[in-house]
């Protein structure tokens, strides 16, 4: 070995060495200086002798791949979600369930990090591939993204072979400095951590990834007896004496009593970290009893997540604005002195409607508890009444605070409305519905930069995004918009052309037509001209299609706005027809199917899609006239319903029986 090649493997083994002592000890032992200079210096050394540059290099952390696409993984061993528990009670049921199978059996306890799930794949101790969690079956290979996390180890201590399962998370400090950069980039903010974690990951260009600096704790390993572990605390050992890093807050106990005990020491704890966690996972510590405890088609039966109640905190209501929706739907919202909550500062919260608030009790000054609706979207739970002084009593707006004009609330509704189509707040919002990603999907026309095309008068209607091509040297003036980033917007605006006409129906914002109403209706009308034409009474027929929402497109196509508007789209080049499924068999004629829950291979569309070209048909309700539930994981209210019913439930093994899918 030359000095050269000698001098680059004793940089990457201090450097390893220094990623290990920070990241997973979290016991620094040189400073952020001295360890970016022998980075530095290991990569100029690789860059100058490329012939000497290890495949397991510490260097290759620091990112730079971009892919086309993420291949689909096949996990050899599927990857199972948890039930849940959610009081104490639940938590002696599961005992009592386990109890009944096993007898001398312990319990690991671990905190539940709020990210996302991998699978990595070590190969004579070297990563060989890191994927996603999918649908438990299938996910998708993210490798090149994982390798850019520091505290995930390219090669392991020793040179086994094995799988080895945990959490990508980001911690607060990177939630907070994403969304500064975001901030200064104009760019919409991350609204929680897990979301912002679960986004990065799935970034085609790993050396975002690598900005983000995320973090993962190893909690699983696949098939542990082939490496002689036994026990939960044990793999815990085993992970982390290979370099992989685990959470150090974990216990293990012997009664369901401990555990309801040391919950409430967790509750506390969590509230200190500089991270995401949504509960404690409780698992049977001895690992061979799992086969005779056994599993669901959905969980294992030694194992159950107990959630934390959404943290509540206590804050001023300084005041009460109000918001026009696209639809011209009034929503009050309460304008609240900044608190953190679950990781992130909230200042604001909806307060839904007229009567959402007068039931509450609520009025401008009064101390409110506010709390995250599952740990993302911030809630007024209600006021401390006695604390309540000074107060002033809430009075729902007569008039529009866009455009003025007088307020409308129907007999039946619990909102008020703003009726003028003239209304600029409902021009924005409708500009803002029509690019999300479940609409149109044009990623870089965000909020923040409808907002400041609309000002700009660039971007008044839907029909103004497809014509700001010719206005791209203006666009290039404005502010935090380079050349680069209008490319990119005028890149997506064309690329949107080509999305399907449930998602284009679905983008037009007609009041009552979701998603899956869109769909529906399309099924019936595949295309606009026809949609067009239909009247109340025939919209009315359509499946799930009730009168509200039979008049809303009927009053929608026959404005002379939307017959110029769809016209124009069809001018520009948008699907405006959609191809119709064609029945190939009479297997399942005049059958009604609902589907719930999560399908392990097959997607719902899917699975929809083979039901009607047999001749069936699919129905979003339960009721006496449905044949078949097609359930798969996470099934809830229309599996019980069904039950009750008496109607046949079938799994997806069933489903592909009766359908001659291999």
């Amino acid at each position: 070995m030359t000095e050269i090649e000698k001098k680059m493997r004793d940089l990457e083994k201090q450097i390893e060495k220094a990623n290990y002592e920070y990241h997973t000890l979290d016991k620094p032992s040189i400073s952020d200086r001295d360890y970016d200079m022998m980075l530095n210096e290991l990569i100029e050394l690789e860059e100058t002798y490329p012939l000497f540059k290890s495949p397991t290099s510490p260097t290759v952390k620091v990112g730079g791949v971009v892919l086309d696409k993420f291949v689909k993984v096949k996990h050899e061993k599927p990857m199972m979600s948890l039930a849940n528990a959610f009081n104490n009670q639940e938590l002696i049921e599961f005992d009592k369930r386990v109890s009944k199978e096993v007898t001398e059996y312990s319990y690991n306890m671990e905190l539940k990090i709020d990210g996302l799930a991998i699978n990595l794949t070590y190969v004579n101790g070297v990563l060989a591939r890191a994927s996603t969690r999918g649908d438990g079956v299938v996910g998708e290979d993210v490798t090149e993204n994982i390798k850019t996390i520091r505290s995930i180890p390219i090669e392991l201590r020793k040179p086994l072979s094995l799988e080895v399962r945990g959490e990508v998370f980001m911690p607060y400090s990177s939630f907070h400095k994403a969304n500064e950069e975001r901030l200064k980039e104009g760019l919409e903010l991350f609204k929680n951590a897990r979301n912002a974690a679960a986004g990065t990951i799935r970034q085609l260009d790993s050396s975002i990834v690598r900005k983000r600096n995320l973090d993962m704790f190893c909690y699983t390993l696949v098939e542990p007896h082939k490496y002689g572990i036994h026990t939960q605390e044990g793999v815990l050992t085993f992970l982390n004496d290979l370099g992989l890093k685990t959470n150090p807050n974990y216990k293990v106990v012997n009664s369901i009593e401990e555990v309801i005990s040391e919950i409430s020491r967790y509750d506390v704890l969590r509230k200190e970290l500089s991270y995401d966690t949504d509960g404690v996972v409780i698992k049977v510590n001895e690992l061979d009893k799992y086969d005779q405890i056994g599993q669901t088609v959905k969980y294992p039966k030694w194992a159950i997540a107990y959630k934390f109640a959404p943290e509540e905190v206590v804050t001023t209501l300084n005041s009460i604005t109000f918001q026009v929706g696209r639809t011209g739907v009034i929503t009050p919202v309460a304008e609240l002195s900044p608190v953190m909550i679950s990781g992130s500062l909230v200042s604001r919260a909806t307060l839904h409607n007229e009567d959402y608030i007068k039931a509450l009790d609520i009025e401008i000054n009064d101390k409110v508890i506010v709390r995250k609706a599952g740990e993302i979207i911030p809630e007024v739970v209600g006021p401390v009444l006695e604390e309540r002084k000074n107060t002033i009593k809430f009075e729902m707006i007569k008039t529009c605070p866009s455009c003025g004009d007088l307020l409308h609330r129907e007999a039946e509704e619990a909102d008020w409305f703003c009726v003028n189509p003239g209304c600029p707040a409902q021009h924005i919002g409708k500009l803002i519905h029509f690019s999300s990603r479940g609409a149109m999907n044009i990623d870089t026309l965000g909020e923040k930069v409808v907002v400041q095309l609309f000002e700009e008068n660039l971007l008044k209607d839907i029909r103004d995004i497809y014509v700001l091509k010719d206005q791209k040297e203006r666009l290039m003036t404005l502010d935090r918009m380079g050349e680069k980033k209008v490319d990119n917007l005028l890149m997506a605006i064309e690329n949107s052309k080509s999305m399907p006409l449930d998602k284009l129906l679905f983008g037009l914002g007609i009041k009552h037509v979701g998603a899956k109403v869109a769909k529906i209706i399309l099924k019936r009308y595949p295309s606009l001209e026809l949609l067009s034409n239909a009247s109340v009474e025939d919209l009315k027929t359509i499946p799930d299609i009730g009168l509200a929402t039979a008049e809303s497109i009927h009053h929608f196509f026959h404005t002379e706005y939307a017959r110029k508007l769809i016209q124009d789209l069809k001018e520009i080049g948008l699907q405006v027809e959609m191809e119709v499924t064609e029945t190939t068999s009479n297997l399942l004629q005049d059958k009604t199917f609902v589907l719930t829950g999560k399908l392990e291979t097959l997607g719902r569309e899917e699975a929809q899609t083979i039901i009607e070209k047999l001749g069936g048909k699919v129905s979003g309700s339960v009721s006496k006239k449905t044949d078949y539930v097609l359930a798969g994981s996470d099934a809830g209210s229309k599996l019980e319903k069904a039950i009750s019913l008496g109607i046949e439930v079938i799994d997806e093994k069933r489903f592909k029986e009766m359908t001659s899918i291999e």
